[in-house]
């Protein structure tokens, strides 16, 4: 009885095509990802997210803890401390009741005012924290 010949390599060219486009695939798989983008950690970035996730969530959004106030955005800072204001909504001269403002990079945010020892200190104290990370949504 004779033993049937094995076909070669040869024989399948699409063989010599698959096993170099199988290792660069695998070693395709092995390479590290791409990092996600930095959040520009300096001042004036940081205060302008904050400023834009603020307006959009706590005033526009109708939300009723910010009813009665408005947004008074001062970024462009000679100080180096760009900063957004909450104030009365009908009085906007008068003493703001919540300050957020940061300096230096990275920001070094500071948040203080009367607002911070209400009922919704922690919520607003949480809510900048998270834009300030590069966080988004409400």
């Amino acid at each position: 009885m004779s033993t049937p010949e094995r076909p070669s390599m040869h024989s399948f060219p699409a063989a010599k095509l698959f096993l170099p486009l199988l290792a660069v695939a695998a070693l395709a798989a092995c390479q590290a990802k791409t990092p996600a983008p930095q959040v520009n950690g300096a001042a004036l970035p940081t205060m302008e997210r904050v400023a834009l996730a603020a307006n959009s969530c706590w005033f526009k959004s109708g939300d009723p803890a910010f009813k009665a106030y408005r947004l008074a955005p001062e970024l462009n800072s000679f100080s180096g401390r760009p900063r957004i204001l909450v104030v009365h909504r009908n009085s906007p001269e008068s003493r703001p009741l919540l300050v957020v403002q940061a300096e230096g990079n990275p920001a070094r945010l500071d948040t203080f005012g009367p607002m911070m020892g209400e009922a919704v200190g922690p919520r607003i104290a949480t809510d900048v924290k998270r834009w300030a990370a590069g966080g988004k949504g409400c």
